[in-house]
């Protein structure tokens, strides 16, 4: 029989521990303190014919009166109905639940040891219906599962375990018609409640960077983002470009000749042939402006007020553009205004003009020369040759 003993209740804190033997060559057999608060409780198998000492002791030197009013219980206490394997508790359909008291089973004669060693195990059958992935799960991180086919703890084959502290559910492709065996270990867990399912798809998923394009980026495609709910992992992923391109890994890379709307598709693949797919659409789009020219005068004189125009190109797609218009100072340059408008596309060689007016200070007239810097940005998307988005004009003399 298994045997719980406890001093819950008692008025001091106790340490409870069972034995056998004669006294000068006792064995342990269990040991507890501070099960419940400052009581004590353990259970263990006990052995018919055996006799068992139980010590009670004033835990840990904690001062006081030496002890105190001690309520002391001993008890049999009944294994789960599926604690060996010849009782486990047959599954019909899924999705299948079932709750144990985990607290009153044990690893008999004989039981395997997988990715865990038994302790404290039940057993569950399962024959599948159709060829297909199953996953096992328990409401614990610290729980161990093992599956096995067979007939008897002598003949088991094991299909896969998942061990204690792994918190991960097992997953693996059940055959119509077999028989699978799972050994649940609680791993010190009094109730438990252990699952069975179809095991569900993985879910796919992707971003790309940059996420505005042009045929002159190479895109980076992460795909690690995708999951297995089952717990059986990603093992393989599979990449479509949409043009004509493929590639695999959890992450990758691209680059579009063209711009155009491709429909980049990623499907993932578990261990045990469970699949997903999803797909975006990435727009490739090679946004591209240059300074063409920045006109200055190439004298003035203090006081008077310049024109400067800085003519813009754009051969591909309408665009809204800043430029913005800066002048030297001794340590490097000022911003002297900006403007922003429309600047439509012209295969011809037309171009867009931005005017400003400045007019010259005598601070100008200390240095003796001004140079301008036109700087252009789009404001809604970035330029694929930023290179040419800038530009210094001729030095205007200044005179007084």
């Amino acid at each position: 029989m298994r045997i719980k003993a406890d001093t819950i209740g008692s008025g001091y804190d106790t340490v409870l521990s069972a034995w056998t033997g004669d006294a000068g060559s006792l064995s342990l057999v269990a040991c507890n303190d501070d099960y419940s608060g400052l009581q004590s409780q353990i259970t263990f198998a006990a052995t018919a014919g055996t006799t068992y000492y139980f010590m009670v002791a004033d835990c840990c030197g904690n001062g006081g009166g030496g002890g105190g009013s001690l309520v002391f219980s001993v008890e049999e206490i009944q294994a789960a109905v599926n604690d060996n394997f010849a009782n486990a508790i047959s599954i019909g359909a899924l999705p299948y639940s079932n709750t144990q008291d985990y607290g009153t089973s044990s690893a008999e004669a004989g039981e395997p040891s997988s990715c865990f060693t038994p302790v404290n195990t039940v057993w569950y059958s399962y024959t599948a219906t159709a060829t297909g992935s199953i996953t096992a799960s328990t409401n614990s991180y610290y729980s161990g599962i093992a599956a096995y086919t067979g007939s008897s703890l002598a003949n088991l084959s094991q299909v896969g375990c998942r061990g204690v502290y792994s918190g991960q559910a097992l997953t693996f492709v059940a055959e119509q018609g077999t028989t699978y065996y799972f050994q649940v270990e609680a791993n010190g867990t009094s109730q438990l409640t252990f699952q069975l399912k179809v095991a569900p798809d993985p879910i796919a998923q992707f971003y790309y960077s940059p996420g505005d394009p042009s045929s002159y980026d190479t895109i980076s495609f992460y795909g690690y983002y995708s999951s297995d709910p089952a717990g059986a992992g990603i093992s393989a992923y599979a990449w479509d470009f949409g043009d004509g391109t493929t590639a695999t890994g959890d992450s990758t890379s691209h680059r579009y000749a063209a711009d155009g709307d491709y429909t980049v598709q990623l499907t993932v693949r578990t261990p045990d042939g469970r699949s997903d797919s999803t797909s975006q659409v990435v727009q490739v789009r090679t946004h591209d402006v240059s300074i063409d020219r920045l006109n200055v005068p190439a004298t003035a004189r203090v006081g008077q007020t310049i024109g400067i125009n800085v003519y813009l190109k754009n051969t591909r797609y309408p665009e809204n553009v800043q430029v913005t218009l800066y002048k030297s100072v001794p340590s490097g340059f000022v911003q002297v205004g900006y403007s922003t408008q429309l600047v439509k596309v012209s295969t011809t060689g037309q171009t867009t003009r931005y005017s400003f007016n400045y007019t010259v200070t005598s601070d100008d007239l200390a240095v003796g020369k001004i140079t301008f810097k036109a700087v252009a940005q789009l404001t809604e998307h970035t330029d694929a040759l930023p290179a040419d988005n800038e530009l210094l004009s001729n030095p205007v003399k200044v005179s007084s």
